[in-house]
């Protein structure tokens, strides 16, 4: 059962597809009437989910239902499946129709939890993802009160648990808050809005992203901050403007419309944003001249460029005219002052002089500078800059542990439960502090002091943290498993600064594990070499598997994550077996390393209709598919395993979907998760990936999003991304293969774009797809028009492939296409030299057109490997090409034999037409480019000339900095430029043309 999530009048609606492959006879769509061209009545959705089973999903009691009406593409007859069912439809051109659909609209709290705890469908994603940004601008303090009037727009909530509808009468006027979006976010809004997947927004009718993406936001905003606002601001309102400050935080937010409030109102929120303009008022907190006058702060007063803030000129010699900054400086000076004080009243004091300068505060002053008013002023835009210490020497813990003497100089014989001497010490950055010290800190309850030269932020939480900690246990015995989990899942309210272990258990939390250990020398039943890094990451998985941990083997693609696995099981030649799960186009790659570099495991594939799990017993290595681990859960759970690994682990990236739960849920000894990329998109991935190699270490996924997500995610928070890094280093093991200290032999790569001239039939088509594509474009919009503009690309990539390849009408290839006419003369030059070549397409039946075509121009071998061939079919095909003296060349479906298969044979790789995502393009390359090759690579990227696979790639070139964010989501991004954009994206110039 797959959740999603839309968006609605009454706020964000779930309901469920079920992900079998059937509709009940009674939910199978009938056929109604319509009458002329209007639009026929809504139909059940065949595999849509009762109410109750969502509600029973999402862990909700008894949530307010009601039926929804989504407009999804599909046929008259069933509606396509979401990817994430994995079923296949066979709607040939699907059309945009309603469906009913029953749906379950939880209060404002459950609906903010449910995305990410749920989060295994793109909408649900999505919705987490804004979710996340509307907390981190409330966070931040991006919201301002307002006063709605009563024909406002319908977007406040209701926080109470008991209350289904979010939408608000508009009898009366409504207190809401509302986010502010400048800068930095405002960007981050565009990038959300334009990645929202369309089933978000498309309850009865298509609405614009933004429309939507703005609405969700101000009602998330809003139900966030009367969460966290409990006392209420006004206790017996009486006036007007006291029942609306009672409104901001009650349950029911009307209230009576007060024009001139509401105008002052929104004079506030547009003065926040023009706060962000060509010059910004700036704060700069300064120490005390003086150690010993420890009241003497400053906060200087200052003008910023907002787009150079290494442009900053004191107010002392704005006031003496100084030149420089744009406008008029003492205008702008005074103006944002004036702002500034509305959210500073402190700064109030310094402006009782016709040109104000600077600040004075005592400590308590500017501890309040820097704890409130800083973070405030900031996320207004204003400039602030704190002292360096600010944020980062704060009062923490220093762990020391020394393990027992006998067990000190190896890891046989010590297990995670084995008792280790520890030691807790207080700790101000690197200097460690006495009792007596933290109790002069606590006598003087001042919240900045100086401590051995350092000045240190205090509040009462660290204090009296740091007091419980004295009075607690500091010294004495705990199993190593304990004093790893503090370290992995450390204090909220006191870090960990420092750790100083030795012996097995310093190894580990060292995060040079690896590093610190004794290689193993390739075991006597592999039969290969292993590299000098390869024997280290062979100890370090055999040092976690005898701990009884599990780790994350993150080694760049094309490093020999695969023989390395097989090393550590010959190593271990354990009676009981492993279980390797990973997708079905590696099933046969490990059955041959396996055979080649193993000889010696008994290896046994479960997949397929014949399998048979009795054999399971009998095998050391047990090779299956995350399919069929999902299929066959019950029957695997009942073997015992010594270990589960997970190849390609960035399939179980999403925590909430069902092949994630299923492979966590198999009991087994110790997990090890195979990636080239353990992080794809943002940090939940982390933890589901580490959530599997170690179950619970990093605590529940709700913590790790408020320890580590959204502070690295959201704030950039340093010390944040230290702990993590201090958490997960001990599991994670990351070399690449770009680093010369870890293979120095590995040849290099060359990537070259060939320009190819279109014929004049290729032109003319182009011409005719984008006149009449751009007619069709401009008379669109929403869902229609995202189409059109992915359909029109589609068709002018075949145009630069081949006019046969649009036209699909059989007709001769020779002389037609300038990029086949450059595809032949690589070809032949490449096979007259001995050598061979990969051609990666992303369009099967293209590869259909490319096999023969080219095997008859070359009189060369020509294989041709796609989706479509069964398994034993394809490991032929590998095989014949990595054993074969004989030049020849390898067409490959880019989809089918993207990762995952080793084709070292081959020391050229031909793009011949664009995915248009380097992450993509780079995983296909790797098939050449990775251990085991022997010549320099050469990459060449087919581009036609004066077309839009030129403009593309200008623009990708351009956006280095974004490619891996923005085009990695494939060509979707480019669905939402303007039409005059697009015309200039697929205009054909006089440069393209032979």
């Amino acid at each position: 059962m797959l959740v999603h999530g839309v968006w609605t009048a009454d706020g964000l609606a779930f309901w469920a597809e079920r992900g079998d492959s059937d509709p009940h006879p009674d939910e199978r769509p009938q056929r109604s009437p319509s009458a002329g061209r209007s639009r026929p009545a809504p139909r059940p959705h065949p595999y849509a989910t009762p109410a109750s089973g969502i509600a029973a999903l999402l862990g909700l009691e008894d949530p307010p239902s009601r039926t929804l009406e989504l407009l999804l593409p599909g046929s008259t007859k069933e509606p396509l499946p979401s990817p994430e069912t994995g079923r296949l439809s066979e709607v040939a051109r699907p059309r945009l129709h309603l469906w009913q659909v029953p749906a379950v609209v939880p209060p404002a709290p459950a609906a903010l939890r449910a995305p990410a705890e749920h989060s295994g469908t793109a909408t649900l994603r999505h919705w987490a993802a804004v979710a996340d940004f509307a907390r981190d601008l409330v966070r931040r303090g991006r919201v301002v009160p307002q006063l709605v009037p009563p024909d406002g727009p319908h977007v406040a909530l209701q926080p109470d648990d008991t209350t289904a509808m979010w939408a608000i009468p508009k009898a009366d006027a409504r207190a809401v808050w509302r986010p502010v979006m400048t800068g930095v976010d405002a960007g981050y809004f565009r990038d959300l809005a334009l990645a929202m997947p369309p089933a978000c927004r498309t309850a009865s009718t298509e609405r614009p992203s933004a429309e939507v993406l703005r609405e969700a936001l101000e009602a998330f905003a809003d139900a966030l901050v009367r969460q966290a606002l409990t006392e209420p601001l006004v206790s017996t309102p009486r006036t007007l403007q006291e029942r609306w400050l009672a409104a901001l935080t009650g349950d029911d937010p009307s209230c009576p419309d007060v024009p001139e409030l509401r105008e002052e109102l929104e004079k506030w929120q547009d003065s926040v944003a023009a706060a962000e303009g060509a010059t910004r008022v700036c704060f700069r907190l300064q120490e005390p001249r003086e150690p010993a006058d420890t009241d003497d702060w400053r906060v200087e007063l200052a003008l910023q460029a907002a787009d150079d803030p290494s442009l900053y000129v004191p107010a002392a010699r704005v006031w003496n005219g100084e030149k420089g900054l744009p406008g008029k400086p003492e205008r702008e000076l005074l103006a944002g002052l004036g702002r500034a004080v509305r959210l500073y009243p402190e700064l109030d004091h310094a402006l009782r002089v016709p040109q104000p300068s600077e600040l004075r505060l005592d400590t308590p002053g500017a501890f309040g500078f820097l704890r409130q008013a800083a973070p405030l002023l900031q996320a207004a835009g204003f400039g602030v800059q704190l002292p360096r210490w600010a944020g980062r020497t704060k009062l923490g813990l220093k762990l020391t542990t020394r393990t027992k003497a006998q067990t000190a100089a190896t890891s046989q014989g010590f297990g995670m439960r084995d008792l280790v001497d520890f030691r807790i010490d207080l700790a101000v950055g690197d200097e460690t502090i006495s009792e007596a010290e933290l109790a002069e800190l606590a006598r003087l309850k001042v919240p900045l002091v100086r401590v051995r030269g350092q000045w240190v932020e205090l509040d009462d939480r660290q204090l009296k943290a740091a007091l419980r900690a004295v009075a607690g246990s500091r010294t004495g015995e705990s199993t190593a498993a304990d004093i790893l989990r503090h370290v992995v899942q450390g204090d909220d309210e006191l870090p960990l600064l420092e750790i100083d272990a030795d012996g097995v258990l310093g190894d580990l939390l060292s995060g040079q594990a690896e590093r610190r250990l004794v290689p193993l020398e390739t075991p006597a039943g592999l039969d290969a070499r292993l590299r000098p890094y390869q024997e280290r990451g062979l100890a370090w998985l055999s040092f976690l598997s005898e701990l009884g941990l599990g780790g994350v083997l993150a080694d760049d693609m094309g490093l020999g994550k695969t023989i390395t696995t097989l090393a550590l099981l010959v190593h271990e030649q354990a009676g009981t077996p492993t279980l390797l799960v990973c997708p079905m186009s590696l099933v046969g790659n490990w059955q041959r390393e396996s055979a080649r570099f193993a000889p010696g495991l008994r290896v046994y594939v479960h997949h397929g209709s014949g399998r048979d799990a009795t054999r399971i017993p009998e095998a050391d290595l047990v090779i299956t598919t995350y399919g069929t681990a999902q299929r066959d859960l019950e029957t695997l759970k009942g073997y015992e395993w010594r270990r589960v690994v997970c190849d390609e682990a960035q399939a179980i990236k999403n925590s909430g979907t069902l092949q994630a739960q299923a492979v966590r849920s198999i009991p087994t000894g110790t997990r090890l998760a195979l990636t080239g990329t353990p992080v794809e998109n943002h940090l939940a991935e982390l933890w589901s990936i580490m959530e599997f190699a170690n179950p619970g270490l990093l605590g529940s996924r709700s913590r790790f999003r408020t320890r580590f997500q959204e502070p690295i995610e959201a704030q950039q928070d340093e010390q944040a991304a230290q702990a993590l890094k201090r958490a997960t280093g001990p599991f994670i093991l990351r070399r690449l293969k770009t680093d010369k200290s870890i293979i120095s032999d590995l040849p290099e790569k060359l990537e070259v774009k060939e320009w190819c001239p279109l014929t004049p039939e290729q032109a003319t088509l182009y011409q005719a797809v984008v006149d009449d594509m751009l007619a069709k474009i401009n008379d669109s919009e929403g869902i229609e028009r995202r189409g059109l503009v992915l359909s029109a690309m589609a068709k002018l990539k075949q145009v630069c492939n081949h006019p046969a390849h649009l036209l699909k009408d059989g007709s001769r290839l020779s002389g037609r296409s300038g990029k086949l006419t450059r595809l032949e003369q690589l070809s032949e030059e490449i096979l007259e030299e001995g050598e061979k070549a990969l051609l990666f397409t992303q369009y099967a039946e293209f590869g259909t057109m490319l096999q023969p075509y080219l095997a008859q121009r070359l009189d060369r071998p020509v294989l041709w490997l796609h989706g479509g061939l069964p398994k034993k079919t394809r490991d032929r095909l590998v095989d014949r090409f990595q054993s074969d003296e004989e030049p020849m060349l390898f067409v490959l479906s880019l989809k089918a034999a993207g990762v995952g298969l080793n084709l070292t044979a081959a020391n050229h790789v031909i793009h011949v037409d664009r995915w248009w995502n380097p992450a993509v393009e780079d995983q296909a390359t790797d098939r050449a480019f990775r251990i085991g090759q022997r010549k320099n690579v050469q990459v060449r990227k087919l581009i036609c000339a004066g077309t839009l696979e030129e403009r593309v790639d200008q623009m990708i070139e351009r956006k280095k900095a974004l490619a891996e964010r923005v085009v990695g989501t494939g060509e979707d991004w480019l669905t939402d430029l303007s039409t005059d954009e697009l015309r200039e994206v697929f205009e054909l110039t006089a440069e393209g043309v032979s």
